[in-house]
C-alpha cells in the first residue's frame, strides 16, 4: 500500500517533520523562549506585522505569554476584547486555555474570560479582559496581556443513564465541603 505525500503546508506534514527533526533536550531560543522539542509544535500564524509570537518566560513556565497587537483601554468595571493578530493550531488532544497573568491580576485587578481555544479553531485569537478595578487600564501595543496554557483533554462518549452511583458527597453543592 502506498501513501500519498502530504502537502508541505499541512498540519500533519509539519507535525511529522517536527518529529523527525526533534531532540529530547530543552533549548533556549535566541528570543528567550524555551521549548521541549519532543512535543508536537504549536503552529502560529501572524495575521499582521504587529503580531508577536507567544513566548515562555522560563524553561518550566506553564503558559505562553500573549501580546496585544494594538493599543486599547479596558474601562473601570468594564471589559475589552484585545486583538493578538495571531491564529494558531493547538496540537491534537489539547485545547488552549487563556489564563490571566498573575501580575496584571494582583496589581491592576485585570482578569480574563471566555478562554477556550479548540484544536479545530483557526480564526484570530482575541483575549477578553475584565477590569475589576476603579480606574481605566491602558494597554499598549506589545504589552503581555494573558497566558495561553495548553491542556490535554479527554472527550469520552456521552451516555445517558437512569441513575448515578451514590458517593460520599452526594448532591451537596456550593460551600458544602467547608
Amino acid at each position: 500500500m502506498s501513501s500519498t505525500p502530504l502537502p508541505s503546508d499541512s498540519i500533519a506534514h509539519q507535525v511529522k517533520r517536527s518529529r523527525l527533526d526533534s531532540s529530547s533536550t530543552i533549548e533556549a531560543a535566541p528570543s528567550g523562549t524555551f521549548s521541549t522539542t519532543m512535543e508536537i509544535p504549536l503552529l502560529v500564524k501572524k495575521l499582521s506585522a504587529r503580531a508577536r509570537l507567544p513566548t515562555r518566560g522560563s524553561a518550566f513556565a506553564a503558559g505562553y505569554d500573549l501580546y496585544a497587537a494594538r493599543e486599547i483601554s479596558v474601562p473601570s468595571r468594564g471589559k475589552a476584547l484585545v486583538a493578538t493578530d495571531l491564529a494558531l493550531a493547538v496540537p491534537p488532544g489539547t485545547y488552549g486555555r487563556i489564563a490571566p497573568r498573575s501580575g496584571l491580576a494582583s496589581k491592576h485587578m485585570i482578569d480574563t474570560g471566555a478562554g477556550v481555544i479548540d484544536a479545530d479553531y483557526r480564526g484570530e485569537v482575541k483575549v477578553l479582559l475584565f477590569n475589576h478595578g476603579e480606574i481605566d487600564f491602558a494597554i499598549k501595543e506589545g504589552d503581555r496581556i494573558a497566558q495561553l496554557v495548553l491542556e490535554k483533554i479527554s472527550t469520552p462518549e456521552v451516555k445517558e443513564v437512569e441513575a448515578l452511583e451514590d458517593s460520599a458527597r452526594g448532591s451537596n453543592g456550593f460551600g458544602s465541603t467547608g
